[in-house]
């Protein structure tokens, strides 16, 4: 991980690539198709669910689980029952009663965001056995179909990029499992992809920043919403990440001997200078467009939010944090589960309570959005927070070249 603001262009990239939405399938009952305008009863969001189905359900579920809810049984169901036979998951799949074939579009973004889920919902579901089978078969695909660089495209062989490698490395961080240890047959690991994308200090336009992938020259540009993903994943976080201490200020740079921590920390600082000039981000210009006016992009500054926070840097949200929580509500409210999650899981990691967001009770919101979740537990949290606490033991131990740079602490994200 769709997260919100990325559903316009998996919709491009769907077109591209298939020329229409394909239905794939699974093992469990039938999910009606969008187009007859009945949604499956677990499913969260009333929106036509085709491109971001599973990403909006799963970012749901971390977000309730942040806030100790444990998502009702039925919306866990529906998730286990979107997943392909070989542990694979498609954007959303409306018929599930037939078997995955070669038409169904696998998404590496969906089954690494829903591993995390997955994963996140087991200490409180009915049947945690099915959900470790699950999410070891989900991450043994994304293993069968890592490239030669170690990293991840949204589709299956395509060119990796920051933010798939990086929401891949979010699920891993969830299972506990090392990035390290996650090699291509070139033995390539994902923290080695990620380190392709870093710019420079030096470079006078995005210094410190991470490019979704290089253009056609092959040069890196700056990229906002990849730098959030890439700050999280090379600290070893993802997006349920929380506030590291103690704080450090950002600062950018660059080593003889690259590492993706201080790469991540250099994306921190990129995206601190970003946020200090309005208190947001914004989105580019769309192609072709006459009106080149600058447009907030309150799903980046919401992620931005969360990167800058697990790495040290929380005092450096706060005017983003106010700003979005004087400007998110009409974003939220249209974009449904995943826009509430989002800011949900920001509020979260810098001490925010989510339901006095601004005027809005976030956690409130989103819960309206699907089946009723259950009552709050007080284990809940601590099941959200597994999803970075073994991961931090090896990270502390394993990776001595890295401890002398600064232990610090979500894809948001998904298709790009």
């Amino acid at each position: 991980m769709n997260t919100v603001r990325r559903g316009a262009a998996a919709l491009a990239a769907a077109a591209v690539v298939l020329g229409t939405a394909a239905a794939g399938a699974a093992s469990a009952a039938p999910s009606p198709s969008p187009s007859t305008g009945t949604l499956p009863s677990g499913l969260y969001g009333t929106k036509d669910p085709t491109y971001d189905g599973v990403w909006r359900q799963s970012l749901a579920f971390l977000a309730q689980r942040g806030t100790g809810y444990q998502p009702a049984d039925r919306a866990v169901d529906w998730l286990l029952g979107q997943q392909c036979a070989d542990g694979s998951f498609a954007s959303y799949r409306a018929d599930v009663s037939q078997p995955c074939d070669a038409k169904t579009m696998r998404d590496t973004n969906a089954t690494a965001v829903a591993v995390q889920a997955l994963r996140a919902v087991r200490g409180q579901a009915a049947a945690p056995e099915a959900i470790d089978k699950a999410v070891k078969a989900g991450s043994d695909w994304l293993r069968s179909v890592q490239n030669k660089d170690g990293g991840w495209g949204y589709g299956v062989g395509g060119a990796s990029d920051a933010n798939s490698t990086s929401v891949v490395v979010g699920a891993l961080a969830a299972i506990g499992v090392r990035p390290v240890s996650f090699t291509s047959a070139e033995g390539r690991t994902p923290y080695d992809a990620l380190l392709t994308f870093a710019l420079p200090c030096s470079d006078k336009e995005g210094a410190g920043a991470f490019a979704y992938q290089p253009d056609k020259t092959g040069k890196l540009l700056a990229n906002a919403d990849a730098t959030a993903a890439a700050t999280l994943a090379g600290l070893g976080k993802s997006v349920v990440a929380t506030k590291a201490s103690p704080e450090q200020p950002p600062t950018c740079t660059d080593l003889s001997k690259p590492t993706v921590e201080r790469a991540a920390l250099n994306g921190a600082s990129y995206l601190s200078k970003a946020l200090a000039k309005t208190g947001h981000l914004t989105l580019p210009p769309m192609p072709g467009a006459t009106d080149t006016t600058e447009q907030p992009d309150i799903g980046n500054t919401a992620d931005a939010v969360v990167a800058l926070a697990a790495a040290g840097a929380a005092k450096e949200t706060e005017p983003a944090l106010a700003w979005l929580e004087k400007n998110s509500a009409a974003w939220a409210k249209e974009g449904g589960p995943a826009a509430y999650a989002q800011l949900i899981l920001a509020a979260r990691a810098t001490d925010t309570d989510p339901r006095e967001f601004g005027t809005a009770d976030l956690v409130e919101q989103l819960n309206a959005t699907g089946p009723a979740p259950k009552t709050p537990d007080t284990s809940a949290s601590s099941t959200s927070d597994e999803a970075g606490s073994g991961f931090d033991v090896w990270w502390i131990i394993g990776i001595g070249t890295l401890v002398g740079v600064g232990v610090g602490f979500l894809v948001s994200g998904r298709k790009k």
